[in-house]
This record gives structure tokens, C-alpha cells and sequence, in this order.
């Protein structure tokens, strides 16, 4: 009875051979690994000086399509336009350089630590609506309910 009994170990045909498969599960893993990372800290590039902002009840305002300036003060009372550190002599000079062409009537975020000093955020905000910017706004975050 010459019957050939084909193996029942599968594709490889011999035990502790090759695996022509491609095993997956490692770069799933990193990948998964690595789209938490970037899910949890693109939100914190987005706004480059860490401030902790006051909680108010105010909605959120509905915003245009042109890009603000932003300028924050840390609880240090450091002031910064976007991300580069400037003095308050020259708040002036920088918002009318970053504003460009919009001129007085480019919107500016104010963006003031919760530890900040309220006088320096009041003189900056001062400063700038006294140079003629009309459209400045309080950054402020949701409260949580």
C-alpha cells in the first residue's frame, strides 16, 4: 500500500524551517505606539508658550479665516509674540511688522497665565488698543463642567 500521507504541519514543511510569512503584529503594535505619542502631543505644539489659562463660562467665538497674531504673558510676566520673546517697548514695533499688510485691523489673541501679573496683561492690552488695534481678544479656556 504505497499511500503518501501528506504532513499535517502546515506550510512549512519541515519542523524549525523558514516561516514564509510575514509576521505584522510588531509593526502594528508601533504603529499604534506611535500614533498615541503624536495624537497626545500635536495639541501641545500648537500653542508654543505653555500658559495656564483662566476657565470662563464664555462661548467659544466664531472665528474668520484670516490667521491672528497671538501674543502671550507667562506667570514669569515674559510677553511673547507667537513664539518669540519680545520686551514691551517693543510690542508695538513687532505686532505692526507681524501684521503686515492688515495693519490696525489685524486680530490679536491676548493669552495671559492665570498667575500672571493683571496689570501687565491690562498694559499690554492697553499698548496695543492705544496703537489702534480694535480686534483684540481674551484667550480664555471652557470651564469644566
Amino acid at each position: 500500500m504505497g499511500m503518501s500521507m501528506q504532513s499535517s504541519r502546515g506550510r512549512r514543511g519541515r519542523r524549525g524551517g523558514p516561516i514564509g510569512d510575514i509576521n505584522v503584529t510588531p509593526l502594528v503594535d508601533v504603529m499604534l505606539v506611535l500614533l498615541i505619542v503624536f495624537m497626545v502631543t500635536a495639541p501641545l505644539l500648537a500653542s508654543g508658550v505653555p500658559i495656564d489659562l483662566p476657565q470662563t463660562n464664555a462661548p467659544e467665538l466664531k472665528v474668520d479665516n484670516a490667521k491672528p497674531l497671538t501674543v502671550s504673558i507667562n506667570s514669569a510676566g515674559e510677553i511673547y509674540l507667537g513664539e518669540d520673546r519680545i520686551a514691551l517697548e517693543t510690542l508695538l514695533s513687532s505686532v505692526a511688522t507681524a501684521a503686515g499688510e492688515a495693519g490696525k485691523e489685524q486680530r490679536i489673541y491676548l493669552r495671559g497665565d492665570a498667575d500672571a501679573d493683571y496689570g501687565l496683561i491690562m498694559e499690554v492690552m492697553g499698548e496695543l488698543s492705544g496703537a489702534g488695534y480694535a480686534r483684540i481678544g481674551l484667550i480664555t479656556r471652557q470651564r469644566e463642567s
